[in-house]
């Protein structure tokens, strides 16, 4: 396997993809998690759809910061599939959803090259316009759904209502989704980089083995998969041998198999955003003063002061084309499953290679005090 280098493979998009369009979560209360991710995290309710709007099966709100949609949906009824997915994972990500200029030719094309379909192509209209809609499935029972909507005009979806002015959320200055990390059980990374690489004409981005990212106690592998113009990249993990159990292996313990371990987040200034989100509430993962000591001499000259980089826990990477800074929340569930990274790049392309080790001894400690490391 090839170690953290940029890799030969070339993209060749079979489809066009335009961005991520939203992120769909199952959870058990849509209500409740609504409020939590527009207190602590500053998303805006924007729309919704549910009994109050002729939707008699789900409920589902929509919340918006910039350019990033998440949808929060709630069964209604015992017998819709959403209950399943809660009863095995917990509340997590569901849907990855891309916007594609052409939802019809986006299936053909996956399902022809092996994808499992899981909505064909329909069209659902409002006042405002069409949208087109088609979904195949992905790694464990995430899917991907294909929004095809240069002829809607309307708030988020046909059948989603908007809301009142938000009053609650202010805005800690998230901008869009930079990447989403999916974790797999052991020795299915390949085959999930093969299937982004042959169904959807993804590149290998960059690789990392267990000599890159590893502790003293446990090791992982991860392949970054993206499309042509990189605006979509999924990180790609996988277990593998140490001495006791990785932050993997957890995730898919309690997960019950592979799923979305965490979404990046970009922030434009990510010491104001930090900061914001720990005045709400929001708890990361603690960084080693240590860090800190060598910092300038490993990643060279930067913008920001170390001793506010010290004081919030932000790390710091540098690649040949800059640098980039990050910080990870603790899991925002019980099950330890989902959390987010917040980052900011200066130029680099990176993932934080440099920040390995530290980050991953920090989520061990995680991992000790809940009993599974």
């Amino acid at each position: 396997m090839q170690t953290s280098a940029e890799l030969a493979t070339e993209s060749h998009d079979l489809f066009e993809i335009l961005g991520t369009n939203h992120l769909e979560f199952y959870v058990g209360n849509a209500r409740q998690a609504a409020y939590y991710y527009r207190r602590a995290f500053g998303f805006e309710l924007v729309a919704y759809r549910g009994p109050e709007t002729g939707h008699r099966e789900t409920a589902s709100y929509c919340l918006r910061q910039n350019k990033i949609n998440f949808v929060l949906t709630t069964p209604l009824t015992a017998a819709h599939p959403a209950n399943e997915f809660l009863v095995k994972h917990g509340d997590g990500v569901k849907d990855i959803a891309l916007t594609v200029a052409n939802a019809t030719e986006a299936f053909a094309i996956t399902t022809s090259r092996g994808a499992t379909p899981v909505t064909e192509p329909y069209t659902v209209e409002d006042e405002f316009g069409s949208v087109t809609l088609s979904a195949v499935a992905t790694y464990g029972d995430v899917i991907h759904t294909f929004v095809e909507r240069k002829n809607y005009t309307g708030i988020f979806l046909p059948g989603f209502k908007p809301t009142p002015k938000d009053m609650l959320a202010q805005s800690v200055g998230l901008q869009y989704v930079d990447h989403i990390v999916g974790n797999m059980d052991w020795n299915q990374m390949e085959n999930m980089v093969n299937f982004y690489n042959d169904v959807f004409g993804f590149s290998r981005f960059v690789s990392f083995d267990d000599k890159d990212i590893s502790t003293e106690y446990s090791a992982l592998r991860s392949t970054v998969v993206a499309n042509e113009n990189k605006w979509i990249k999924f990180p790609i993990n996988e277990p593998a041998e140490g001495m006791k159990k990785s932050q993997i292996e957890e995730y898919v313990q309690f997960n019950n198999g592979a799923g979305v371990q965490h979404v990046a987040m970009e922030s434009e200034n990510i010491i104001e955003t930090i900061k914001a989100l720990r005045q709400n509430g929001i708890e990361f993962i603690r960084t080693p003063d240590a860090y800190y000591d060598d910092l300038l001499q490993r990643v060279g000259n930067i913008d920001e002061e170390i001793s506010i980089l010290r004081e919030l826990g932000i790390l710091v990477d540098r690649d040949d084309k800059g640098y980039m800074l990050q910080l990870f929340t603790r899991p925002v569930e019980d099950r330890p499953t989902l959390f987010f990274e917040i980052i900011q790049r200066k130029g680099g392309e990176s993932f934080g290679k440099g920040n390995f080790k530290a980050l991953f001894e920090a989520i061990e400690r995680e991992q000790a005090s809940r009993g599974n490391l």
